[in-house]
């Protein structure tokens, strides 16, 4: 990996996670780590372009049908892809037909840009993670093996001990906080070889008093209530969070920092 390289151009393929949730803004939208990753490039890049087709909810077939072949036609420097999650936590996955579908969006974008990224995504500590630990890990197996045919980059951040901590995670248990996406797209950034802002991204948290019975029962009633729930009421009538919205940044434009 070329060390402090210059691209002049990412695009960002995926789900909620590329999306940004829950990073949220002031004004309501999502920044997340491509948006942080974006903003970093583009001050190493005059000119620098981004995309982000990202939609939330997305299954990885959604993934190659919407996604995929739009961005490996913009012709990026980077292309990252995160998908297969969001089917590995449906009660029912067909793991060989994930295979098949990551293997296609592989075999189709890495010859359409200078450096594809995949990455090995962050599993929240508690019940939830271990129930769906197996399915993950053989989708970390299928990523590693597309990394090594194809030449891409793997970024673990499953194996982050920072990431797996509670206290980076939102609320809704699905989605990291601000920090923990400032952590992601430094972990992306030095994966593609630019030096280090945060060499410690993945070390553990310092410990912090757990919180008290009560405060974690209301937590749990908040989450079940505002979340939970509402998941599976879409699980059982097929719906997604991501329904009718269009990609965030759907077009290679120079980059704007918002603020």
């Amino acid at each position: 990996m070329q060390t402090n390289p210059t691209h002049a151009s990412l695009v960002t393929v995926g789900d909620s996670f590329t999306e940004g949730m829950s990073d949220l803004l002031p004004d309501g939208s999502y920044r997340g780590w491509a948006d942080l990753l974006a903003a970093r490039m583009a001050a190493r890049s005059p000119g620098f372009r981004y995309a982000n087709l990202a939609v939330r909810g997305k299954l990885i077939g959604q993934i190659v049908d919407e996604q995929v072949d739009v961005a490996a036609a913009m012709g990026a420097d980077v292309i990252t892809l995160v998908g297969g999650l969001n089917d590995t936590l449906r009660p029912k996955c067909d793991m060989a037909r994930v295979r098949d579908l990551l293997t296609q969006a592989v075999e189709r974008l890495a010859p359409n840009c200078e450096q594809l990224v995949l990455m090995r995504s962050p599993g929240r500590q508690g019940p939830v993670l271990e129930r769906f630990r197996p399915r993950m890990e053989a989708l970390f197996a299928i990523i590693d093996d597309l990394s090594r045919q194809h030449g891409a980059v793997v970024v673990d951040l499953y194996g982050a001990d920072s990431l797996a901590d509670p206290r980076l995670w939102d609320v809704d248990r699905l989605h990291l906080t601000a920090d923990g996406h400032r952590r992601v797209a430094e972990a992306v950034w030095q994966s593609l070889g630019y030096e280090p802002e945060d060499p410690e991204w993945h070390a553990p948290i310092p410990a912090t008093p757990p919180p008290g019975w009560l405060m974690r029962r209301t937590a749990d009633v908040r989450f079940a209530r505002q979340y939970l729930l509402p998941w599976i009421g879409r699980r059982l009538t097929g719906r997604s969070s991501g329904d009718g919205l269009p990609p965030k940044r759907p077009e290679l434009l120079p980059y704007e920092d918002p603020a």
